[in-house]
């Protein structure tokens, strides 16, 4: 079937209006998807699990009314389930388990008319910040193929950096959504703290930390997908403040005069490449050619005890997943079946007592409340996404023993995103920079507890002062 012309130069958005307006089909879109995955993945690694089938199936036996009726879509394979389908969590322990249900969000992305035709690549248990599993092989960058896509959600941001679908599911424990954004010219908003829900098998994931959304290429799909998924579900443990109306009709109103602050320092106090410094200050200035105040402020914690807890919690979580792939294989896991980063993040988490273990929780909400009281006095913090710009393959190797040289050079390269998974704010990564080599850097916006609206307000008056949405990877084969 012949596709859309010119069907990666849209946004999810534009394509359902396509197909109200009969311009298209579900078919036709669907094809111009599958057509870009064949042509580029070989080359970028990002879609692992096609779903081709499975996708034609649902639009024959017809698709819902909803919002994104007959956008392509692709699901990140990492906690969301597909039932009939695996969801590995990019490890080799889980390449059997098949869903016998749909997760809840799945479901309300299925009802908003999405096809879903494929899976994302991700590194295992999504705890790091590149994506180069052993299961499925390395994601590359598009702009830079020997770069990182970053991580979790790398193979969500190739996929639409490269025009596979103009969005793609993600998630977000440490910088998730907001690293690969980064490294892939995209838009990627983390969302409030139980925004979205993360059911019906658990109620949070890593202690409320990890949260599931998209990236995408506009502004006004990230607030649609928002839109189509967010709000409790039955039995949640906790909710997300509820909002006045639907985050589409925030994109393209004025956020007012903002109180911005911004810092180029992470918590760590780690050294910053110059680029992203400049970066933050060509930000902050056309911040302030907007009309907002803008002024070097960050809160203060203290870093050391808010670092240990969050890795405590991480940690405890992957302990509990390698667990949990025991039982799965019906055996006990051994060093061989999973990354070398994995195997002593688990032993770590299985020698933390529960006293500990209690005690990083409380830590952490602890961090939440001290960093309320600054975005009193600010309405949003600006900074670096990253340490430097996307960093090549290898440099973050999950697979060495030198697990020394890992942690290293993770702190080479993370440090302004975690903060904001501990305390639940909704943060942002907008593509409003690149390096004269051709690579992007992200500048993360932070806002307050339960104000994605907000944040999506600037986004859209950035969005408007310079535009990203035309601005394509030059690296694609073809």
């Amino acid at each position: 079937m012949v596709g859309l012309k010119g069907y990666e130069t849209y946004d999810a958005v534009g394509l359902a209006e396509l197909v109200r307006q009969g311009q298209t089909t579900p078919e036709e879109l669907l094809a111009s998807a599958i057509s870009r995955v064949e042509d580029l993945n070989p080359h970028l690694n990002a879609v692992v699990m096609p779903m081709y089938d499975e996708a034609r199936r649902s639009i024959r036996e017809g698709l819902p009314d909803g919002l994104l009726r007959g956008v392509p879509f692709l699901l990140k394979d990492l906690g969301l389930l597909y039932k009939g389908y695996p969801t590995t969590f990019g490890s080799r322990l889980f390449t059997g388990l098949v869903a016998g249900h749909d997760s809840t969000v799945v479901a309300r992305y299925r009802q908003a008319g999405l096809v879903i035709f494929g899976k994302t690549n991700t590194p295992e248990f999504g705890i790091t910040i590149t994506t180069e599993p052993a299961l499925y092989g390395p994601c590359r960058n598009p702009w830079n193929r020997e770069r990182t896509t970053g991580g979790s959600s790398g193979g969500a941001a190739a996929a639409v950096a490269a025009g596979m679908v103009p969005a793609a599911h993600a998630s977000d424990g440490g910088g998730s959504i907001r690293i690969p954004a980064a490294c892939c010219g995209l838009f990627g908003l983390k969302p409030t703290r139980a925004r979205i829900p993360s059911g019906p098998d658990v109620g949070e994931g890593w202690n409320g930390m990890s949260t599931d959304h998209v990236v995408s290429r506009t502004v006004r799909d990230s607030a649609a997908f928002l839109d189509v998924a967010a709000g409790p579900s039955l039995g949640d443990p906790y909710w997300a403040p509820p909002v006045a109306g639907p985050f589409l009709d925030e994109v393209g109103r004025d956020p007012g005069k903002l109180r911005i602050a911004f810092t180029t320092t992470p918590p760590s106090g780690a050294a910053v490449d110059p680029i992203c410094v400049d970066a933050v200050a060509d930000a902050a200035r056309l911040c302030a050619e907007l009309g907002h105040t803008v002024e070097a402020a960050a809160p203060a914690f203290a870093y050391e005890p808010f670092q240990e807890a969050a890795v405590t919690i991480i940690n405890t979580n992957t302990a509990a997943m390698v667990a949990a792939g025991a039982k799965v294989l019906g055996r006990e896991v051994t060093e061989a079946d999973v990354e070398h980063v994995t195997w002593r993040a688990a032993e770590a988490g299985r020698e933390i007592g529960a006293p500990a273990y209690v005690d990083a929780v409380r830590v952490v909400h602890q961090t939440g409340r001290k960093v309320a009281r600054f975005f009193q006095a600010y309405d949003m913090l600006l900074s670096p996404v990253l340490l430097q710009p996307p960093v090549p393959l290898g440099f973050l190797n999950t697979h060495s023993a030198d697990v020394r040289a890992y942690v290293k050079n993770l702190y080479r390269f993370f440090g302004f995103t975690n903060l904001f998974n501990a305390t639940g704010q909704p943060a942002m990564s907008v593509p409003l920079y690149w390096t004269p080599e051709g690579l992007p850097v992200g500048l993360q916006f932070a806002g307050r507890f339960g104000d994605e609206a907000l944040l999506l307000r600037l986004a859209g008056q950035l969005e408007q002062a310079r535009p990203w949405k035309d601005r394509h990877p030059g690296d694609l084969p073809g």
